[in-house]
């Protein structure tokens, strides 16, 4: 067994043995959170990022963040967006940035408006920091991410160790949702997103960052599994990740991760050569074959309710007159405040308060689209152009650049049903921005999982 190899099986047991203890003692990975980011930092500062290293930690702080949260073990709510700036700020500081990434400064200035009016509306009641930091971190962690990333040269290799560092906190987090609830059969009794099933925490979160480990995996799956031993393990965890992102009954992360998919294999096919495109299209006609056993699975395990979860039906099979779960509601206000503060919007953080105010319903948005329009009006409006069209320029100038669509899919259908809540969709995002230096398509080499004679 390569040395490699080795590596990352033994990374993967120990997070598997991280996801019992931790289950049974959540303290503990309280003391693991904060020591991660020491020694993450010490780790920095020793080799001086002389290879990406704050990549590595921001990408396994950002695995971390929903993890933490779970378990109750998070000791700040915006534990990942806080540890990622850290470590990204230490990449600039030793290795600087490029000149084009002065357009996320530029983005960070246009953010500083609606935090002014934010902080003077807000009432008196609210918790100004928090309902300023709830909503600004996610951003903010996006500018700093893409101001170090922004063309930065990375080779394949050094790309998928920070897509594995990802990985290994949501093993733990795979393991903390079988022993929290281990009969999916008990749990599920409607067609609504499922707590229970999710580890007690909210299924859109869970289900975004399992989706984007079932990407990570298959990937994995693809481009760094040379024996077939690391083929079955990777293979497994892309089945273990989809089925327990199913019954979270929280769709949009299951279906970016599907988009995902497709648009790698997409692209990958015209990246390789013609021996490359038949073993990519075996994989992925076997790929399908098994998302549809794992579905079909997960309907037993169900009683037949996920079906009826992806058809929009309830559990007695009447069409549900919301497509969004609601969603629309939420869009529609924020939508109306940009209509009434077209310049600088409602402040960041005012938008809920005012939500409750007109209409009674008690929600953060859940639409960063939206929450944009309505905070910082026009503003939000040149940021989020700014956040748009730059990773598209970057890929139409190379087209090799396969994780910058993928990544870009990623944080685009993110935020249109989770926001920025967690740290993923402002790293996915940067990541995006990343220059991958990949092998020529003679060198790449893809083994189906089926040999083809």
């Amino acid at each position: 067994m390569k040395k490699d190899e080795l590596f990352y099986i033994t990374l993967l047991l120990v997070h598997i043995g991280m996801g019992l203890l931790f289950f049974f003692i959540p303290f503990i990975g309280t003391i693991y959170g904060v020591l991660v980011v020491l020694i993450g930092i010490g780790y920095v500062i020793n080799t001086q990022n002389r290879n990406n290293e704050v990549l590595l930690m921001a990408a396994y702080c950002t695995g971390m963040d929903v993890y933490l949260k779970m378990i109750g073990a998070s000791l700040l709510n915006e534990y990942g967006k806080y540890s990622v700036i850290v470590f990204m700020g230490l990449g600039i500081f030793y290795r600087g940035f490029a000149k084009g990434s002065f357009l996320y400064v530029f983005f960070i200035v246009l953010l500083i408006p609606g935090i002014f009016i934010g902080a003077e509306t807000l009432s008196f009641e609210a918790d100004i920091r928090k309902a300023i930091a709830f909503n600004i971190t996610g951003p903010v962690c996006l500018a700093v991410s893409a101001i170090y990333c922004f063309k930065r040269a990375i080779s394949l290799k050094r790309m998928q160790d920070v897509l594995a560092m990802f990985l290994f906190p949501l093993v733990a987090l795979t393991i903390n949702l079988f022993l929290f609830a281990p009969s999916t059969k008990e749990v599920v009794t409607g067609t609504g997103s499922n707590f229970a099933t999710s580890g007690g925490f909210g299924p859109n979160q869970v289900a975004t960052v399992l989706g984007l480990a079932m990407f990570i995996a298959f990937t994995r799956l693809f481009l760094s599994s040379p024996t077939k031993k690391l083929q079955l393990i990777n293979a497994f965890m892309v089945m273990v990740f989809a089925y327990r992102g199913i019954i979270t009954f929280s769709r949009g992360g299951m279906f970016t991760g599907i988009a995902m998919i497709i648009i790698f294999l997409g692209v990958m096919y015209f990246v390789l050569d013609l021996k490359g495109k038949g073993k990519l299209l075996v994989t992925a006609g076997i790929s399908v074959l098994a998302g549809l056993l794992i579905f079909g699975y997960s309907s037993i395990q169900t009683g037949g309710l996920i079906e009826k979860r992806y058809s929009n039906e309830n559990a007695r099979g009447t069409e549900k007159s919301s497509l969004l779960t609601g969603r629309e509601e939420l869009i529609d206000t924020e939508w109306n405040m940009f209509i009434d503060n077209p310049y600088f919007g409602v402040g960041v953080g005012k938008n809920k308060e005012i939500r409750e105010e007109e209409t009674g319903i008690v929600a953060a948005s859940h639409n960063e689209i939206t929450r944009m329009f309505a905070e910082h009006g026009s503003l939000g409006i040149l940021g989020l152009l700014i956040l748009f069209t730059t990773p598209v320029v970057l890929y139409l100038n190379d087209r090799t650049q396969i994780f910058a669509l993928v990544f870009m899919l990623f944080w685009i259908m993110t935020i249109n049903h989770a926001a920025m809540r967690i740290a993923a969709p402002a790293f996915g995002y940067a990541l995006a921005l990343l220059k991958v230096y990949f092998p020529k398509p003679e060198e790449v080499e893809l083994k189906p999982l089926l040999p083809l004679e």
